[in-house]
């Protein structure tokens, strides 16, 4: 069974709608053979990585760069899962209330120094999450999961 790894940091109503959906997208029931681990970033180890064959990604956008939470998890984990996870896939999601774009260039800097594979495009969502933004975040969670189905 493969193992898909969700490290979110999640502290507001919007992110917690958006990794809700993320999830359920995941979890859906098309999706078999994949086993959904979730882990809080300031949680998650390198432990946690090197088990899981592809990861989500989730974050604000905290004055335009990721969350010091998930800044500590890269930090964490880099070194111990450079080599030993290239090559896997992975998704993210972001919201912000104003721009993210310093946020989407930490976390496409740091996985392309993992030597992580981009498997879905980003679900960003600017201000309140709205209906279509919580159908991209299901998608991103559907999409990454079915690429791990065996």
């Amino acid at each position: 069974m493969s193992k898909l790894l969700i490290v979110h940091h999640t502290p507001s109503p919007g992110m917690q709608a958006m990794f809700e959906q993320v999830v359920a997208g995941a979890t859906t029931d098309e999706i078999e053979g994949v086993e959904v681990v979730r882990r809080p970033a300031l949680s998650a180890t390198a432990s946690d990585v090197l088990d899981a064959d592809g990861y989500l990604l989730g974050t604000p956008a905290n004055l335009g760069y990721i969350s010091g939470a998930l800044k500590h998890f890269f930090d964490t984990v880099y070194y111990p899962c450079l080599d030993a996870t290239s090559g896997r896939p992975f998704g993210y999601y972001l919201h912000g209330n104003e721009g993210v774009e310093g946020a989407q260039r930490a976390i496409s800097s740091i996985t392309t120094g993992l030597g992580w594979q981009q498997a879905a495009e980003p679900a960003i969502v600017l201000g309140t999450p709205e209906r279509s933004d919580l159908d991209s975040c299901w998608e991103l969670g559907a999409t990454v999961a079915a690429g791990l189905m065996s």
